[in-house]
């Protein structure tokens, strides 16, 4: 059973009289009481997918389903049935913690106390805080609350638009351990994050870049599906070994990852006896190469350069 069904969705904006396409020809599915993630980097078309899913904006073309509900034509019983944590933070800042919790809990006829167990492991802590008005708190903190808020009401589906973002590194990790924990509770979750590495902390991904899916499959499978083979490459002087690679006509594309450079080749067959020839020929010292396992980033780039 799918939680949320999207076919054929496309969105136009109008930008100095010019129409700009942020969404085309968009398709997925998201199976009930998973973690699914929309990866890619700002700009791509993650926030205009999760406003449409919310009924918060109407699609140009397409139709969409959340829990059985039309997005156009049901909005008023789907916003009954979601939980929704936008990008930036939206709450009243001049409310204490206490306040903008019982507002939202109020809007649904509900109140804290009656659903204290969806929140308990998040809201505990930032419970001590609860008298400090919202604008006070620290970005973790804002996090945490503005979470609370979504699922104070036992949302079946949570949409999260870049909750990780601006956050510390803990935090983010300590985000990720309460979706799992929701989603042991039997809530779907759809999150969108410009951050790759999170990827792997999702069920099943969809790779999104200029408003179309490139690809949606489990993490490890998008994994497996690159072509070619991958190696990583480190030389004293960084700047030109990443000229000297990209004028190479045996390479296919080269990226950099930190103090690494990321390279594939045309042919498949390939040494490093023979990479190590041509850098040295081309006056390289300190020369470090090893064959490597792609990452979703190095997945996102090949699926990029391909479309």
């Amino acid at each position: 059973m799918f939680s949320i069904e999207c076919n054929g969705i496309t969105k136009s904006y109008t930008a100095k009289k010019q129409s700009v396409l942020a969404l085309n020809d968009i398709s997925l599915q998201v199976h009930q009481s998973e973690i699914f993630g929309l990866i890619g980097p700002d700009g791509s078309g993650k926030t205009s997918i999760i406003r449409i899913l919310t009924s918060l904006i109407l699609p140009d073309a397409g139709n969409a389903k959340v829990v059985n509900c039309d997005v156009v034509k049901d909005y008023e019983k789907l916003r009954t049935l979601i939980g929704y944590m936008p990008g930036r933070f939206s709450l009243y800042q001049d409310l204490t913690v206490e306040e903008n919790l019982q507002f939202f809990a109020s809007i649904f006829n509900t109140s804290i106390k009656e659903n204290y167990y969806l929140i308990k492991n998040i809201y505990q802590q930032i419970e001590p805080f609860k008298k400090r008005k919202a604008g006070e708190l620290s970005g973790g903190m804002k996090q945490k609350l503005a979470l609370s808020c979504a699922l104070i009401h036992n949302p079946v589906v949570l949409f999260l638009d870049e909750p990780t973002t601006g956050v510390d590194a803990v935090s983010r990790i300590e985000f990720w351990e309460m979706l799992k924990e929701l989603k042991g509770k039997g809530i779907t979750i759809f999150v969108s994050t410009p951050y790759m590495d999170e990827a792997s902390l999702c069920d099943r991904i969809a790779l999104i870049q200029s408003g179309s899916i490139m690809s949606i499959d489990e993490p490890q499978n998008v994994i497996q599906q690159y072509k070619g083979e991958l190696w990583s490459i480190i030389a004293q002087n960084r700047y030109q070994l990443m000229m000297d690679l990209k004028s190479w006509e045996r390479v296919h594309s080269a990226f950099s990852f930190g103090e690494n450079i990321h390279v594939s080749f045309k042919l498949s067959e390939i040494s490093t006896d023979q990479i190590q020839q041509y850098l040295t020929e081309k006056g390289h010292d300190r020369i470090q190469i090893v064959k490597i396992i792609p990452s979703i980033e190095d997945c996102f780039m090949q699926l990029m350069i391909r479309k």
